[in-house]
């Protein structure tokens, strides 16, 4: 199954309001896609010589009743730009090249800012918008979530 396969059907859930789905192809290839209620997305995903991926222990955090949750923050001005898949954040093309990107540099639409490993396959993560990096909300070789902020462009 294909990385757009799995998006579409993520988006589809969404949309049909689906929380669980499991696809299993004749070939040993099983995926299983969970809707959290925060709107995190889970994705287990596994085969027969693979090994089970469990979701990012945070996505399973939730204050207990009797804790008050603190005050909604203001986010910072700019656009954030959000992880599409679940994976592994590398600044980098390599641990010996430089980061894709820092703070302060200017971006355009087209600017990669950094790569995910997923399934092993690294994708690329361009900006989509122009201006400057004002922060990177990541470190590198941090497993994401679907939708994680990974930067801010002001």
């Amino acid at each position: 199954m294909e990385m757009k396969q799995i998006k579409e059907l993520m988006s589809s859930m969404e949309k049909a309001g689906i929380k669980k789905l499991r696809v299993k192809e004749e070939k040993g290839f099983e995926l299983e896609l969970e809707r959290m209620d925060d709107g995190h997305h889970a994705l287990p995903a596994r085969n027969e010589t693979a090994h089970h991926f469990a979701p990012h222990p945070a996505a399973h955090h939730r204050h207990p009743p009797h804790e008050e949750t603190p005050a909604a923050e203001t986010p910072a001005p700019g656009v954030y730009v959000t992880s599409p898949m679940v994976g592994t954040f590398y600044s980098a093309p390599s641990p010996d090249d430089p980061p894709y990107v820092k703070v302060g540099d200017q971006v355009d639409e087209e600017t990669v800012i950094c790569i995910i490993e997923a399934m092993k396959v690294m994708n690329e993560v361009k900006a989509g918008k122009k201006g400057k990096v004002a922060e990177i909300l990541v470190s590198n070789a941090e497993a994401l979530e679907f939708g994680t902020k990974l930067i801010r462009i002001e």
